[in-house]
């Protein structure tokens, strides 16, 4: 079974800076870690060649030093690294970054699933597992919690969707969003740290893939474009009242009429 995890680097501190000018995160070059989110689709993917062979392989999308992320999962027991990485990719949105990951994927050979985490912790939209899944033309499936059994054709999943957990079996291939806490992340094996060849990492450009059209990625492929981005304002003040319910009801309902809340 050959199985596809794409992974992403995001900066390890929650204090993110926004470039003013452009909209876009400005992403340090150093105090970055693999997506946490993330280290569960990882996870469930090396139990699934446990369990019934094949090989793992990881990609992500990012600039060079996203490298980092892809040798701290080939040390987790993935077999082989992919990284797309151009300056043409640069202010991606999600529509971009979809599609410019279904390329890279489309140049990584035959994959029969594709393993996603839930989110990231940097841009959390949630929404890049389904559309890479969409660009490519199969299936796929969110917010799943565990994979119950694989045959030659298809997966059996079960996914937490809302008010029920349902059980699906999806064609292979497809593509699955994991869910958080859905598993224990194995660390990283010194072992392999010492034997891993560097070259289980292929770079891949917009020259590599199927699509060379500049005008697909990055901020030219973007058709969301971001007019501001700034931190909220931070206020300390408050009010307190005290009152019966019905009496706090109506301060409250005066508070916000004078206010034009309402």
């Amino acid at each position: 079974m050959n199985i596809l995890v794409c992974v992403k680097q995001v900066p390890g501190s929650s204090n993110v800076k926004v470039d003013e000018k452009t909209g876009l995160l400005i992403r340090p070059k150093k105090g970055n870690k693999l997506n946490p989110y993330d280290l569960y689709a990882i996870e469930a993917a090396l139990v699934l060649k446990e369990q019934y062979g094949g090989s793992v392989k990881v990609l992500t999308m990012g600039p060079p030093q996203a490298r980092d992320v892809l040798e701290e999962c080939l040390w987790m027991g993935c077999d082989e690294a992919y990284l797309i990485t151009d300056r043409a990719f640069g202010g991606a949105d999600v529509l971009a970054t979809s599609y410019t990951i279904s390329q890279g994927i489309r140049k990584a050979g035959d994959i029969d699933l594709i393993i996603c985490g839930k989110q990231t912790t940097d841009g959390d939209t949630a929404q890049v597992g389904a559309e890479t899944a969409e660009h490519l033309g199969i299936p796929h499936l969110s917010n799943v919690t565990g994979i119950l059994e694989v045959d030659e054709g298809s997966v059996l999943v079960e996914a937490n969707q809302e008010k029920m957990i349902v059980k699906q079996r999806i064609k292979l291939p497809c593509l699955i969003c994991m869910d958080s806490e859905v598993n224990t992340p194995r660390l990283p094996s010194y072992r392999r740290r010492k034997t891993t060849e560097e070259t289980l990492v292929h770079s891949l450009t917009l020259a590599d893939l199927e699509d060379r059209n500049p005008e697909h990625y990055g901020l030219k492929g973007s058709p969301t474009q971001v007019q501001k981005v700034f931190p909220p304002e931070k206020s300390s003040s408050r009010i307190l009242e005290n009152g019966s319910s019905e009496e706090l009801a109506d301060k409250l309902n005066r508070l916000l009429s004078d206010r034009k809340f309402i």
